[in-house]
């Protein structure tokens, strides 16, 4: 699937690699999933894309932007739009799926072979748009979770599909190395995988 020779990148939907790998029950170890990226070709770039709620004193996601934009990622940020819904509940969206896809294009010329942690089908059109630049595209998300989170129609359009159940004792955090969590007061509303 990998040629130790190819120029790779990866492309991690923040929110989107979250709730996959909760719905699989680990933790994602950041430093892990860079040098298991690293063995496999030559890494190039390692994006990681999440929209910030900007007026709050504290997020829970904070520490660990910081910690990725100093460790080998590099971190884009928006900020995220905040609603209320027809039910009068405030909600937040932020959807990174234009950035994401931007960055994708510009480095057309010089990676080989696309990682893109997420299962949202609209990334269906990038990879379509990729591979006919003669660029190979994998995807990693899961089929094993109900509903599975990636959608049918990015997984068949993908040339390589990795369920990230398969990377979880390379990449998953140990539950004894997990901190102490803060309760996150809002949940950033992701788009369906459909």
């Amino acid at each position: 699937m990998f040629d130790p020779r190819e120029k790779i990148a990866m492309f991690i939907d923040g929110a989107n690699l979250y709730a996959t790998s909760r719905s699989l029950g680990f933790d994602i170890d950041y430093r892990k999933l860079l040098a298991s990226f690293q063995k496999r070709a030559y890494l190039l770039r390692a994006y990681y894309y999440t929209a910030l709620v900007e007026d709050q004193e504290y997020s829970s996601i904070r520490p660990l932007i910081d910690w990725l934009d100093y460790n080998g990622y590099k971190v884009v940020t928006k900020p995220a739009k905040e609603f209320t819904d027809s039910t009068g509940r405030r909600k937040i969206k932020g959807n990174m799926d234009i950035e994401l896809t931007i960055d994708a294009l510009e480095l057309v010329d010089v990676v080989d072979h696309y990682v893109i942690f997420s299962g949202d089908g609209d990334f269906r059109t990038l990879v379509e748009a990729l591979q006919r630049k003669g660029r190979k595209v994998s995807i990693v998300s899961t089929i094993q979770s109900q509903p599975p989170m990636i959608s049918d129609e990015l997984r068949r359009q993908a040339d390589h599909f990795i369920d990230l159940a398969t990377l979880q004792t390379e990449v998953g955090r140990d539950p004894s190395e997990r901190p102490a969590r803060r309760p996150d007061p809002t949940d950033i509303d992701q788009d369906d995988t459909e």
